[in-house]
């Protein structure tokens, strides 16, 4: 593949040129116009912050974008997947009350905001792929729904994938709660005892007889587990849970496929932004001090150049004192690697150019 064109700006302003102006400029000289808007739905897939998490990207950002699609005669939204752990993001009511809390509603934004799988993380479409590790891709139904998909990502680093970018944003993102499991795990759901009040509810989702009950609680039988999550989005008290069993490589490889599998044959754009690098990902309730300073925005109409253009730019930055990675291992130039050792973030760059998501080869294009 011939490179690809990553589109970049710093973060300096001055009076008259703000970094919501900036934004624009950049996305225009990256040729988001060149996209054919008009009556098109178009997803703008995006995290939006756990609540008590304030390094996630501000809605003004958003509406920069939400306004030249508009202006394009597109029907913009904004869209992401519940999620599976425990929080305040686990169902659509709780997530989109969390999403208007941080600033992600039509007053701030100019657009809706939709939970893409629904109340309870199960309205989700069977995308069918040829990947190594996926078959079915289950993505969020709202997201599939779209006629476009643009992507504003907050790159940050990450406690699984080493760090967050567009490919984690639209895989890992993109999938429903079922999808977020079959990423995640190896193995399939199980129940914990001490929550399950037998309500019953579970067992009427479960199209292949793998739940039983006992005086106690329910069981799942992992011979007919078929590992769908139906159970985990009906489940009120959050008695069935999943085990974060799956090695960081193969998650990051199924990311890659879950990325493509939400891509495909649609058009797409990309929005990364190097700021408020915390070493952990959006999802926790809080944030830590970010590892490097702030570095800019990038664009680009290829997720994978996008991502390893931001990581080569962020490990050419000092380490911030005090922060995760302050004196550590101090002559490894990976500062992502550096906050989590155990991850190989290099891993989901690769498989995703295997599936022909992107390339590695980039040009760095710098606007003013």
């Amino acid at each position: 593949m011939e490179k690809s064109k990553v589109y970049f700006c710093n973060l300096r302003a001055r009076p008259g040129y703000n970094l919501l102006q900036k934004l624009e400029k950049l996305i225009k000289t990256a040729g988001i116009e060149t996209i054919n808007f008009k009556e098109k739905f178009v997803a703008v897939k995006i995290h939006f912050g756990e609540p008590g998490n304030l390094a996630y990207l501000r809605p003004n950002f958003a509406k920069v974008l939400v306004d030249l699609i508009e202006a394009h005669g597109g029907k913009p939204f904004l869209t992401d997947c519940n999620t599976l752990y425990v929080g305040r993001r686990t169902n659509g009511l709780d997530h989109l009350d969390s999403a208007y809390e941080n600033g992600y509603n039509p007053f701030c934004t100019n657009c809706h905001s939709i939970i893409a799988d629904g109340i309870k993380g199960n309205d989700e479409v069977l995308v069918d792929i040829k990947g190594d590790y996926v078959k079915q891709a289950k993505i969020g139904r709202a997201l599939m729904d779209a006629d476009i998909v643009v992507s504003l990502n907050h790159f940050k680093g990450h406690e699984a994938t080493g760090f967050g970018g567009a490919l984690k944003n639209i895989g890992m993102g993109g999938g429903s709660r079922a999808g977020k499991m079959e990423m995640h795990n190896s193995g399939k759901p199980d129940v914990k005892k001490s929550k399950c009040t037998l309500c019953k509810l579970c067992v009427k989702q479960c199209a292949h007889g793998a739940i039983s009950f006992d005086q106690k609680q329910a069981n799942i039988n992992p011979n007919k587990c078929v590992g769908c999550g139906r159970c985990l989005g009906v489940c009120a008290f959050n008695a069935i849970y999943t085990k974060y069993d799956e090695a960081n490589d193969i998650l990051n490889k199924k990311i890659a496929e879950y990325t493509f599998a939400v891509l495909k044959d649609r058009p797409h754009f990309h929005i990364n932004f190097v700021i408020d690098v915390s070493p952990d990902c959006d999802c926790h309730a809080e944030n830590d001090l970010p590892i490097i300073p702030d570095v800019g925005m990038f664009a680009s109409f290829d997720p994978v150049a996008l991502d390893i253009a931001c990581a080569d730019m962020a490990n050419k930055q000092p380490v911030i004192k005090g922060s995760k990675i302050d004196g550590v291992h101090k002559d490894d130039k990976d500062r992502f690697n550096n906050s989590h050792p155990e991850t190989n973030w290099r891993v989901c760059i690769e498989h995703a150019k295997k599936f022909k998501v992107g390339t590695d080869e980039y040009e760095l294009v710098e606007i003013k």
